[in-house]
């Protein structure tokens, strides 16, 4: 996409600046919102934050949680308040907290009932309300709006809001204005679709309120369960804000229903660290399906990466007149991929390519590829493969002395190369310049971004780059780069190599996902190769942060998605233990969507783009659904899981298990 078709979006004024800078790390500048003795705004720390899960009635349980919590760093503590009881709750929570010496601020989270919020913005030191559900009711029906009766509408909603306002306002409440993807309102769904448009703007309708009052003192966030909606959607909030007059409220980021284990916190690193990459963002919450303690570990790892990035980057080059007007020649409000040719099964239309590094092993054999998803079975004599088999295998200066299976190819370095139909050398740029022996059909040529910018970008219709950069912010280097070739008109297709050299396990799958994660939301990336020096089992993790790292950015889906709420004290059943369930019996349907909500708050909405759900409507009583639709209704939860799988039965998406699944 050009940057001359990009002016003629409507959403596109002025540019598509959405960031200070997309090629050096650089806060947005934001006005300082206080939350309690809190501040949170771009002159203070990146702020964690979580949400307790126990009952907000159980007193003492919030308040045992809410120091758990605390103790591992939480800043920000976030409870349920469902109704009015609840919030009144809120005032022992928060007297039993401070009796014991925590000061941290309190977040009342409020869905559906403004008198529990009036209540609670009394009590804590900030509340959240969710504009898709604060004064509509969702009846999923599409109403034809004139602009009359929308105006009508936004009355309606200054009457139901305004009471809030004002005593947020007497109280000095802090307040986040909270859009969530899958439940924006039947009146936003009707004029501006599903559409990060449309949430943008259901937060700018309360947020115009609160200006209107001279209330500031606002947080805004704009969460969905999809990494490429939630990201163009932050990004779009930034620029309206900005192209519309309003103060530069802070950002809360998080994706909703992440899920558990190694997939919620790639995902949440897909989605949280891509903004984070460009200075959005002034406090995050990692939303697992696990005790919330154990999220602030993986938040803190996130956002501890910015810590010195400014001072660590080496300067990126820019394109003249960047500064002025386009930042990038992509639409960062709508996901598109690069165009590219196709060259062997690399680029146009294909999935991206999945590249396992084993240069550094010595010795390869057949049993190594079990960790890449490529298994022999001596009995039958043949291979099988599971659905995060790798695509290709580098081996650096090593040959093999055994034949791969079908559905693997290998990769050698050009200087050690022997040509062969099933073998592709790999040169450097200015060897491949100059070799007379190359592979007839596909050729790989390393580059740095930086060389790559400086001019080397002569390519014949037989190569595929595999681009890296040294660069300690490696994400804009490597995007500079892409954005060259845009701007060239080079279409060959682009593997990105990421490459990790003093980081832990932990840290190696989420900063991954980050970098990787934020180039394939822009549509950028034909295939991924990632290394990391020290570790254990590093083609393993890092073969499954490949496959993850695609999947979560919605470009290559290879195993059953569960979209999981992280759990609160409105679940009516055992989330952590139905979760692990559900995906022990289900995690090989490959490209089916599940989502497990806790309560009726987070579902059906929630899940808006689930196959199936399970959600809790009443203790240990479970709503089934196929997408929207509710087919089974109070289903007890101890048979709920046998009659989630036989509805996946029923709709012919069921298959049994292979043995190797």
């Amino acid at each position: 996409m050009s940057i001359q078709s990009l002016s003629t979006d409507p959403l596109i004024i002025d540019g598509n600046k959405y960031a200070t800078s997309l090629y050096a790390y650089e806060r947005r500048r934001t006005i300082p919102v206080q939350i309690g003795d809190l501040y949170l705004g771009s002159d203070f720390p990146i702020r964690i934050q979580s949400m307790t899960t126990v009952d907000t009635m159980d007193t003492q349980g919030s308040i045992d949680q809410s120091i758990r919590m605390i103790d591992a760093g939480c800043e920000l503590v976030r409870i349920t308040a469902p109704s009015v009881k609840e919030a009144q709750n809120l005032e022992n929570i928060r007297k039993g907290l401070r009796e014991r010496g925590y000061i941290t601020p309190l977040v009342a989270d409020i869905h559906f009932t403004p008198n529990a919020a009036e209540l609670a913005a009394r009590i804590v030191e900030k509340v959240r309300i969710n504009p898709g559900n604060y004064a509509d009711k969702k009846r999923f029906e599409t109403i034809d709006y004139t602009d009359a009766s929308y105006a009508s509408e936004l009355d309606r909603i200054r009457d139901k809001f305004l009471p809030l306002v004002k005593i947020c306002k007497e109280y000095g409440t802090a307040m986040r204005i909270g859009t969530n993807h899958g439940s924006l309102s039947d009146r936003i769904l009707s004029r501006y679709g599903d559409t990060p448009h449309g949430m943008v703007e259901s937060a700018l309708e309360f947020l115009r309120i609160c200006e209107d009052e001279n209330y500031f003192n606002i947080v805004l966030s704009m969460k969905s369960s999809n990494t490429q909606v939630m990201v163009e959607a932050y990004r779009l909030l930034s620029k309206k804000l900005k192209d519309g007059g309003f103060k530069a409220y802070p950002m809360h980021l998080g994706v909703t229903e992440a899920g558990d284990g190694e997939d919620g916190r790639i995902k949440s690193a897909v989605g949280i660290g891509t903004l984070l990459e460009d200075g959005l963002g002034d406090t995050i919450r990692v939303s697992l399906t696990e005790d919330p303690e154990f999220e602030i570990p993986v938040a803190q790892d996130l956002v501890r990466r910015y810590d010195t990035r400014s001072a660590s980057q080496d300067p990126i080059s820019l394109f003249s007149g960047d500064s002025a007007t386009f930042d990038s020649p992509i639409h960062p409000f709508a996901h598109s991929r690069r165009k590219t040719s196709e060259i062997f099964s690399i680029g146009g239309h294909q999935v991206p390519r999945v590249i396992a590094d084993f240069s550094s092993k010595s010795n390869i054999t057949i049993t190594d590829l079990k960790a890449v998803g490529h298994f022999y079975l001596p009995e039958p004599d043949k291979w099988a493969m599971n659905d995060l088999g790798a695509d290709f295998i580098y081996t650096g200066q090593q040959s093999l002395d055994f034949m791969l299976p079908n559905g693997l190819r290998q990769i050698q370095d050009a200087s050690v190369w022997n040509p062969s139909e099933y073998v592709y050398p790999l040169f450097d740029y200015a060897a491949y310049q100059t070799a007379t022996l190359k592979h007839t059909t596909l050729n790989f040529v390393s580059l740095e971004a930086a060389d790559l910018v400086a001019g080397a970008d002569v390519f014949d219709s037989t190569c595929v780059i595999l681009l890296s950069s040294t660069n300690a912010h490696q994400m804009p280097a490597i995007r500079r780069a892409f954005f060259h070739l845009i701007k060239k008109g080079i279409t060959n297709p682009v593997i990105i190599h990421l490459n990790y050299t003093s980081v832990s396990d932990d840290q190696f799958q989420l900063f991954a996902p980050t970098d990787g994660g934020a180039l394939f939301i822009d549509g950028l990336g034909d295939g991924l190769m990632l290394s990391i020096k020290h570790s254990k089992y590093k083609e393993a993790l890092c073969n499954a942060t490949n496959f993850g790292t695609l999947q979560a950015s919605r470009m290559r889906i290879s195993k059953t998605e569960y979209i999981s709420c992280p759990s609160c004290g409105r679940t009516l059943f055992d989330l952590q233990e139905t979760t692990a369930m559900i995906r022990q019996k289900t995690d090989h349907l490959k490209g089916i969507k599940i989502g497990i909500m806790g309560c009726i708050v987070n579902g059906p909405g929630e899940m808006a783009d689930a196959d199936y759900g399970y959600v809790g409507i009443g203790k240990d009583k479970i709503a089934l659904y196929k997408g929207q639709e509710v087919v089974k209704k109070s289903v007890p939860a101890v048979s709920a899981v046998d009659e989630l799988i036989q509805l996946i039965k029923e709709h012919g998406d069921w298959r049994e298990p292979s043995v190797n699944e």
